[in-house]
């Protein structure tokens, strides 16, 4: 079976083909500034995964259900408020689980994890709170687990990730500020034992300031950091 075809597209946004042909995009801001122009318009989007409800993470969701109608993965408070409040994701297409549930997309099983963040937006003037913000944890055809960590800092029980799911790779924000940096992230990969690291959410804006090349000097040296340019694919 192929391994994952893994694209970066500027900030906290992913999009992957799973083995089985699953197009998942995961907190799809395709308008950021680093996304290529070609990937704004996507020909198709079979689920979107949300970690949390800041604008740059829910991004161009309501478009992009509206046109391609995927089903859509976010913590049960985000997700609530995208179908029954908002009323932009039918219920037949929304999925809800908390931290530690487990749901599947047509062979694709996707894990809600535990992050340090935020998590709001403002609706009508006003702001709304949007639960606890998650990281992911997908679990491919082929049995390849990948890590997305999403907005977090670092903390202890990244451990508890390692020994529960066994990520091969990480996706770790580096840029600081809003997340980790990467003396923060280097510890992250010390306690997820993954064998891989893409790092993201960093040079969108002057403030995000990290970068992999200080990552690579601070993270475990059996820890391959895998340096993308937005728009680029690569095999994991």
């Amino acid at each position: 079976m192929p391994d994952v075809q893994l694209t970066w597209l500027g900030h906290g946004t992913f999009r992957f083909d799973s083995p089985g042909g699953k197009r998942i995009y995961v907190d799809p801001w395709l308008t950021n500034p680093k996304c290529p122009e070609g990937e704004k318009e996507p020909e198709r989007v079979d689920a979107i995964a949300l970690t949390h409800g800041h604008d740059d993470h829910v991004g161009n969701t309501f478009d992009l259900v509206e046109k391609h109608n995927p089903v859509v993965v976010a913590p049960v408070e985000l997700a609530d408020w995208l179908c029954w409040m908002k009323k932009v994701v039918p219920e037949d297409k929304i999925r809800d689980p908390n931290k530690g549930g487990t749901v599947d997309l047509g062979g694709v099983k996707v894990t809600l994890t535990h992050a340090q963040h935020s998590s709001g937006t403002m609706d009508d003037d006003h702001m709304v709170y949007l639960g606890e913000p998650v990281g992911f944890v997908f679990e491919v055809e082929n049995g390849t687990k990948i890590y997305f960590a999403g907005d977090t800092n670092v903390f202890g029980d990244m451990q508890l990730i390692k020994r529960l799911y066994a990520p091969d790779v990480a996706v770790l924000p580096i840029g600081g500020h809003f997340t980790m940096d990467p003396k923060e992230a280097a510890v992250a990969l010390e306690f997820l034992g993954a064998s891989k690291c893409i790092p993201c959410h960093y040079g969108t804006f002057p403030l995000l300031a990290g970068t992999p090349d200080e990552l690579r000097k601070l993270a475990p040296s059996e820890v391959e950091i895998v340096e993308m340019q937005p728009g680029e694919t690569v095999e994991v």
